[in-house]
């Protein structure tokens, strides 16, 4: 849920495209559900309040959920509310006093989160996370993204980018130095032994090729993404050099290094 503030000429209205609007929880022994907030920015004024809407769907009671609202990542908690109540332990210093969950329909799903006295920083996005009281779905964010260069294909060179550790299932995409989404030439996540979730994925580029390539994988239950680049002009030059099918890894070539980031 976002919420732009306004009523000043130094804040102006700020519109986006919500983008947790529906998100689909699978729990196993627990029937699924969406979480869904507005299609809209919430607005409001500096010194005041805004609440913010949530609800699941189907309509269900989250009295023994724990309820989750977050903004920049899973741990940067606005409010916390856990075993039938309110817990003030992990809320950011900055929020304290501040927030309400209101209850009035929770038992139909509905936790909406009135934030008071309304300051510039509080700008920005915010997460609504329901999670089974007595069942507790690990969330982890994977390994740095490896890209490797696995020998020629179809006329090209054949790049593949590997993370483990993740959960739930990752997305996985390959993006150019302007940020454009490439087609990938495979896709695949498998599940390893410890529950967590393993991802790979391919693309085929053409040895004329002088751009830089991103592989982004990414945590899509609280926003949070890991990004490998390689450029992909040195890759080339060494694969050159090498004779039959080589495999040159990108922890030596021509590799930026791994960042961690959250979306806003």
């Amino acid at each position: 849920c976002l919420f732009a503030l306004v009523g000043t000429s130094l804040i102006p209205s700020v519109w986006v495209r919500e983008l947790n609007h529906s998100l689909l929880i699978e729990q196993e022994g627990y029937s699924s559900f969406t979480v869904t907030g507005p299609d809209h920015p919430i607005t409001t004024s500096v010194g005041g309040e805004a609440v913010l809407p949530c609800h699941l769907s189907p309509r269900m009671s989250a009295e023994n959920m724990e309820v989750r609202w977050f903004r920049f990542q899973y741990h940067s908690v606005v409010h916390l509310y856990q075993e039938g109540q309110d817990k003030y332990e992990e809320q950011m210093l900055e929020y304290r006093g501040r927030t309400e969950l209101l209850k009035d329909g929770i038992t139909n799903g509905s936790v909406s989160l009135r934030i008071y006295q309304v300051q510039l920083s509080d700008h920005g996005q915010y997460t609504c996370f329901f999670q089974y009281g007595s069942f507790h779905s690990p969330l982890a964010i994977g390994s740095d993204p490896h890209i490797s260069v696995d020998g020629h294909q179809d006329g090209g060179i054949r790049i593949v980018c590997q993370s483990a550790g993740w959960h739930p299932e990752p997305e996985a995409q390959w993006r150019d130095h302007h940020g454009q989404l490439l087609s990938s030439a495979s896709e695949k996540i498998s599940k390893e032994t410890n529950g967590l979730f393993r991802t790979q994925i391919s693309i085929v580029i053409t040895e004329d090729s002088n751009q830089n390539l991103s592989c982004f994988v990414r945590n899509p239950l609280i926003n949070q993404e890991k990004i490998s680049t390689v450029f992909i002009a040195a890759v080339i030059t060494q694969l050159r050099q090498t004779q039959g099918r080589s495999i040159i890894s990108t922890g030596s070539v021509g590799l930026r290094k791994a960042q961690e980031r959250v979306l806003g």
